[in-house]
């Protein structure tokens, strides 16, 4: 008898349990925020500086920008000078316009 109602208990227990669970309503996780809402004040007031970053930097601070387009553009930077627009950044071999505009308002020409 006494183990009949300790089991029923337990039953009793575990089934509110379930139904409380499922009756919840679902919160819908909120997903990652963008990036550019991730970013601080001082890092959206920092600009990369064509004509003095190095590889290392111009691959951390830009966006779509890996390891070999970086090279790529430090030597282009070697081989023809010191950029003197942005838009000279459209002669480097990898760097369309699509990539150019993600990252404008992160350049600099100093």
């Amino acid at each position: 008898m006494q183990n009949t109602y300790i089991s029923s208990l337990i039953f009793a227990l575990l089934t509110s349990i379930s139904v409380g669970a499922t009756a919840a309503p679902a919160v819908k996780p909120e997903g990652p925020a963008p990036v550019a809402t991730q970013m601080t004040k001082s890092e959206e007031s920092a600009k990369v500086n064509l004509n003095a970053a190095d590889a290392e930097t111009l691959r951390r601070d830009l966006f779509g920008i890996g390891a070999a387009k970086a090279k790529a553009i430090v030597a282009y930077r070697d081989s023809n000078g010191p950029f003197t627009a942005v838009d000279e950044l459209l002669e480097v071999k990898g760097i369309g316009k699509a990539l150019l505009e993600k990252n404008r308002d992160r350049l600099a020409i100093n």
